[in-house]
């Protein structure tokens, strides 16, 4: 939509420097400043954020800096009647939780998103009760009361339109309103409830079959609803019924993201599994009629439940589950699961041309599941999808669709199912509930949706608008009544005001046979028509009509310029949205339904149209049921409230400007109001108006002068033209109040001028006098200040000297102490100095004399080892003499070689059987910890035997050794070599090598057993240290 301000009142040409005026904001929408500087056409502006504002003049508007507090509440009484005036007074006055405000006899409803259950009581009501309208203060309740005794007094039926976007309220001020209503007619329903009751019971159920989520709201309703509370000719409630009109039809078959279909389908698909199982229903995503949107839940909305509650609302209206009710809610439900398994219906090309046939199994299975809950033939079904019967004179043709065609058909059937359906919800209710054929009189109560303009706007928004362009005519026609009516009464000449009115927008779109509505139906009708085509004929058509617009960068949108403003529609789906053929296949098959209930939504047609399809088209159906609507309205008084919505995040205390005044435009608010400033916006009383502006004449005031001529004289004597003066009040044109105001404010500032300049003078004269003796007293005391300042500065000379001798006298001791202690530091030096020098003379005599005893001592050292080697060398030569003696002995050493062998192969087996049991116990360790202890015991008496042995073999050898030296001491003493002693030699060489090898071997042997037990190694290490003290004898 264009961002464009309505501006209601014509901006003055009198603002000056220090005028409190209004400018556009792009947050606020508008913001109060106070004027510094004019330049030309260009005003700048302090406003009331620190910051510096630039606007056109015409685009500045004057603020009423005398207006209450608390706003006013009749909006017409607003001095400056223009939209910051209206939005800021609904701000004040919304700050005050004063959420009703009139604007003449609108009523302005802002919902405050909290409970005020005092501003609702019985008590509230009974204060309303006969008041006249505007004594107390603005509310729903004097609304409704005013339209109850119009009806007594009048004898006419009035009806109270409460309009709104989602969210502003509606529903809980129709509820209100029909409390009020309730409470005057006095009459209980049926069991117990009251008929308001009745009525608000059978809200779930509309909701669940009429209300889906939209792109603003998430229970947005899709239908206008017009509540009927009758009365008898007492005022007695007698009986009410509701009619809806305009039901988004095309919903049912296309959806855009993220917007839902209708909520009936996904309370079914949340149904317990049995139901969904009897329905052979799945989740939502397997439907085409659910997934061509991506939103399948609500937030903060669980439809289980909701299918619950649904249940029991249904129940109330006489829709139960048991098979004796007139209608089993079973029924209702078959209804509506078939038309999501007819959705999933595809078809293919058929073997003729232009022919077409059910697509695949996966759809002949939807095709079957669709004749089974509506309990119809299968192939009549399917030929009443794909195929026409054409009535000629001469015969009857029977011709096949295109599989385009056929989906408009699938489509065309379903929209008329789900239409036929929610009608008898309707009279289903209605017939609960209950009404009186024989009143006369009523109060209707209109909820429709308000005005729509979102990023995307296809053909619901357009039949939407279109609606809301009838029902602004009827409100400006109403409004424009309600001001002529206060001009005769105050008999004032109005002949010349002109009414604005939209009827050029209303032409544009219903108008026959040029307007878009006939076109699209003309489009409709031929099959080879495309939204291109439609665009081209519509730009065509209206390129000369200025509420018509075509955009730059698009071929198939157009852009209509409403009262609201403008709106661009998307053309591309308006074709198929529109369809709405009733075709003749269709009613037959349903007709011939075995189920009574969808046998009953479809009777059999009139005679004359049961052999053909006449074409009908949405548009024309939503042009019909409106102007059936606007009769009912203009056959009744009517009552305006509208509902606003003061901000999108549904909190309290939350007031957004630009919100609200795309509320007020969408709402007719601002065009009332358009319409009221093209008269006389501004009205005053005679007694306000000399209260206000006496001051423009004082010589008036003085004269005993009648108000009324007291206020013509004023008006004359500032040359105004245009005024009018009625009977009890004036009537100012646009801008004349601003212009009386800047006149007013002029005087009172010359008024102010001369008080300023008189008190001035007198602040001026005290200032002085006071200033005078503030001298006077001020010298007195700067003079004894100087005097106590000499003599505290001689007290300080004296001091000071004073303070000096201390200090030099401080200051030579200090230099004393400190020479005398330098002095003896320094003789401590010298001396520590003489005695460290003595010492180190003493050290060094000590150490020289160490030093020559060491010497003499290594001296004789020495000659001694040279001595005693000399000694060493000739014990050897005798001792290789001896040797060689010995040698001739050894044959006889040579008999116990065998003994010797004998006893190494003993200890070979023995180690050997050492080392298997070394390694058995390797393999074992982890499995026999128990007998490890055992094993090592034997071990060790094993390596006892051993060395015992060892033992026992050196001690043979020793002795041997010993007689063999006896041998040869006794032998002469004659050397011979033999070979025999060379190779005893060589034998006992090769056994001492093998004793050293088991040796070697047993050290092993003993560094495994240590491994094992370390208190074993210890016994071991011992023997080992005791055989290594035996060995070099056993090598000597």
């Amino acid at each position: 939509m264009a961002n464009t301000f309505i501006y209601l009142q014509a901006a003055p040409v009198n603002i000056i420097v220090g005028s409190h005026v209004w400018v556009e904001d792009p947050t606020l929408a508008w913001i109060n400043g106070e004027v510094f500087k004019i330049s030309g056409e260009e005003v700048h502006v302090h406003t009331t954020n620190g910051k510096t504002a630039v606007a056109n003049i015409s685009k500045v508007f004057p603020k009423d800096t005398e207006a209450p507090p608390g706003g006013v509440d009749d909006m017409t009484k607003l001095s400056y009647l223009h939209e910051p005036g209206v939005l800021h007074n609904l701000a004040m006055r919304y700050e005050l939780n004063e959420i009703y405000t009139y604007t003449g006899n609108i009523l302005i409803a802002i919902n405050p998103f909290q409970r005020l259950p005092h501003l609702y009581d019985t008590h509230m009501m009974e204060q309303y009760k006969g008041a006249g309208f505007g004594e107390l203060s603005p509310h729903v309740f004097a609304v409704a009361d005013v339209a109850y005794k119009a009806m007594m007094n009048e004898g006419k039926s009035n009806a109270i339109l409460v309009s709104g976007e989602s969210g502003a309220g509606k529903t809980e001020t129709t509820k209100m309103l029909m409390r009020y209503l309730a409470y005057l007619g006095g009459r209980s329903g049926v069991e117990g409830r009251t008929v308001e009751q009745q009525v608000l019971e059978s809200n779930p159920v509309l909701e669940a079959f009429g209300n889906a989520k939209t792109v603003r709201n998430n229970n947005s309703s899709r239908f206008g609803k017009f509540v009927e509370i009758q009365f008898d000719k007492n005022g007695r409630i007698s009986g009410a019924a509701v009619r809806t009109y305009l039901l988004e039809r095309s919903r049912v078959c296309q959806i855009s993201d993220p917007e839902r279909n209708y909520h009936c389908f996904y309370l079914l698909c949340a149904a317990p599994p049995e139901v969904r199982e009897k329905f052979k229903l799945r989740d939502p995503t397997s439907f085409h009629y659910l997934n061509q949107s991506r939103s399948y839940a609500l937030d903060g909305v669980d439809d289980t439940q909701e299918y619950l509650a649904t249940i029991r609302a249904m129940d109330i209206v006489g829709i139960s589950e048991e098979e004796q009710a007139s209608v089993p809610l079973e029924a209702i439900f078959r209804v509506v699961a078939s038309i999501l398994h007819l959705g999933n219906i595809e078809f293919a090309k058929g073997a003729d041309v232009d022919s077409s046939e059910v697509k695949d199994e996966k759809s002949r299975f939807h095709l079957n599941t669709t004749a089974e809950l509506l309990k119809c033939d299968v192939k009549s079904l399917e030929n009443a999808l794909i195929k026409r019967v054409m009535v000629t004179p001469e015969e009857i043709i029977t011709r096949t669709l295109d599989p385009v065609a056929a989906v408009g058909s699938r489509d065309a059937l379903a929209k008329t199912i789900y239409s036929r359906l929610f009608d008898w919800l309707v009279d289903k209710i209605n017939f609960s509930i209950g009404q009186d054929p024989n009143s006369k009189q009523l109060i209707g109560v209109l909820d429709i949706y308000g005005f729509e303009s979102f990023k995307f706007n296809s053909f619901e928004q357009f039949c939407i608008n279109f609606t809301n362009e009838k029902l602004q005519q009827h409100f400006n026609q109403h409004v424009f009544k309600m001001e002529q009516e206060e001009y005769t009464k105050e008999e004032i000449n109005w002949s010349y005001i002109e009414f604005v009115d939209n009827q050029d927008v209303l032409d544009l779109i219903e108008k026959k046979p040029g307007g878009i509505i006939a076109l699209l139906d003309e489009a409709c009708m031929f099959p080879k028509s495309t939204h291109e085509t439609f665009a081209q004929k519509l730009f065509q058509t209206f390129k000369n009509n200025k509420r018509f617009i075509k955009p730059k960068l698009s071929r198939t949108n157009f852009t209509i310029s409403h009262y609201a403003g403008e709106v661009t529609y998307l053309a591309d789906l308006f074709l198929d949205k529109n369809k709405d053929y009733v075709v003749a296949e269709h009613q037959d098959l349903l007709t011939a339904s075995k189920c009574s209930f969808v046998a009953n939504l479809f009777p059999p047609p009139a005679e004359e149209s049961s052999k053909s399809s006449k074409f009908s088209s949405i548009g024309s159906r939503f042009k019909l049921q409106l102007q059936s609507l606007m009769e009912t309205l203009n056959s009744t008084e009517p009552h305006y409230i509208r509902c606003v919505k003061p901000n999108n995040l549904l909190k309290p205390a939350i007031f957004e400007n630009a919100n609200i005044i795309q509320q007020l435009r969408c709402g007719g608010v601002l065009e009332a109001i358009r319409i009221s400033c093209a008269g006389y916006p501004t009205r005053r009383t005679f007694y306000e108006f000399i209260h206000r502006f006496g001051v423009l004449a004082p010589e008036i005031l003085e004269g005993n002068h009648d108000d009324k001529v007291a206020c013509q004289m004023i008006l004359d004597k500032m040359g105004l033209k245009g005024y009018q003066i009625g009977k009890t009040k004036v009537f100012l044109r646009a801008g004349q109040m601003a212009e009386l105001d800047a006149r007013r404010a002029e005087v009172l500032g010359n008024a102010a001028r001369t008080i300023q300049r008189q008190i001035r003078t007198y602040i001026a004269r005290k200032e002085f006098i006071a200033l005078r003796k503030a001298a006077i007293m001020l010298q007195s005391q700067w003079r004894g200040m100087l005097a106590c300042k000499l003599f505290e500065q001689l007290r300080r000379e004296a001091a000071a000297l004073k303070i000096q001798k201390n200090f030099k006298r401080h200051i030579a001791k200090e230099s004393y102490l400190r020479k005398r202690l330098a002095a003896i530091k320094l003789q401590t030096g010298l001396r520590a100095m003489t005695a460290r020098n003595e010492f180190r003379f003493r050290k060094q005599t000590k150490a020289a004399i160490i030093i020559q005893a060491a010497l003499r001592c290594h001296v004789a050292y020495s000659y001694h080892k040279n001595l005693q080697k000399a000694a060493l060398t000739t014990q050897c030569g005798w001792r290789s003499r001896v040797a060689r003696r010995e040698l001739r002995k050894l044959k006889m050493a040579a008999r116990e070689t065998g003994a010797l062998k004998e006893a190494k192969d003993k200890l070979e087996k023995r180690v050997e059987e050492l080392t298997w049991r070394l390694q058995l116990e390797k393999r074992l360790r982890t499995d026999l910890e128990e007998e490890k202890a055992q094993e090592i015991a034997k071990l060790q008496d094993a390596l006892h035997a051993m060395q015992i042995q060892v033992k026992e073999l050196n001690a043979r050898v020793i002795k041997e050794q010993e007689a063999a030296r006896k041998a040869i001491e006794e032998a002469p003493p004659v050397i011979k070599e033999t070979p025999v002693i060379v190779q005893d030699t060589e034998k006992v060489n090769s056994l001492a090598a093998e004793v050293e090898s088991l040796k070697v071997s047993i050290r092993y042997f003993t560094t495994v057993v240590g491994w094992l037990q370390p208190e074993t190694y210890n016994i071991l290490l011992g023997t080992k240290t005791e055989n290594q003290m035996k060995l070099p004898i056993q090598n000597e």
